[in-house]
C-alpha cells in the first residue's frame, strides 16, 4: 500500500554487520510496538504512537491496541500521509498491525499475509499464533483472549 511502511529498529549494513535504524522526519506517523529507544527517533514534530506488545501471546487490552493503531495507520493513508509501523526486527509485531491495516481497507487476512511476505520478507508474520489472530480476526480474538483472562 502506498505510503505504509513496516520495519525494525535495526537492519544489516553494506559491511553485514547490524546497523541501527533511525527514523528523523521521513514519515508523518511512527508507531512503535516495542518500549522507545533513546535515539531512534522520531524527530520532533513527527507524530509517534508507542504500543509495546509482546512477539507472542496477547491479551485482551494489547490486542485492542493493535486494533486502534491499525485503524490509526489507515486514516492516516486515507488522509495522504505516510506511515512507518516498526517493532524489534520488523517481522511479527509490526507485521499484525500492518496486516490489520491492510485487512481494514478491504483485504483478507491470506491476502494481507502474502503481500507483506512478498514485499518485506518471508520470515515476516512468522509468528503462527499473530497469523491465526489475523484469520479469525483480531475483534474476535481479542474477545476471545477477554474471555479467557
Amino acid at each position: 500500500m502506498p505510503g505504509l511502511w513496516m520495519g525494525g529498529h535495526g537492519f544489516r549494513g553494506r559491511s553485514g554487520e547490524r546497523e541501527l535504524a533511525v527514523v528523523r522526519d521521513g514519515f508523518d506517523l511512527v508507531q512503535t510496538l516495542t518500549r522507545a529507544r533513546p535515539g531512534h527517533g522520531p524527530g520532533p514534530g513527527v507524530e509517534h504512537h508507542v504500543w509495546p506488545i509482546p512477539d507472542g501471546p496477547l491479551d485482551g487490552t494489547q490486542l485492542a491496541g493493535v486494533i486502534r493503531l491499525a485503524q490509526a495507520a489507515g486514516d492516516a493513508l486515507d488522509a495522504g500521509r505516510t506511515v512507518l509501523v516498526r517493532c524489534y526486527s520488523g517481522y511479527n509485531r509490526s507485521g499484525l498491525v500492518v496486516a490489520h491495516a491492510l485487512m481494514l481497507q478491504g483485504r483478507s487476512a491470506d491476502d494481507a499475509i502474502r503481500l507483506i511476505r512478498s514485499r518485506r520478507s518471508p520470515w515476516a508474520l512468522h509468528n503462527e499464533l499473530f497469523v491465526e489472530y489475523l484469520r479469525a480476526g483480531l475483534p474476535t480474538a481479542r474477545l476471545l483472549e477477554e474471555l479467557a483472562e
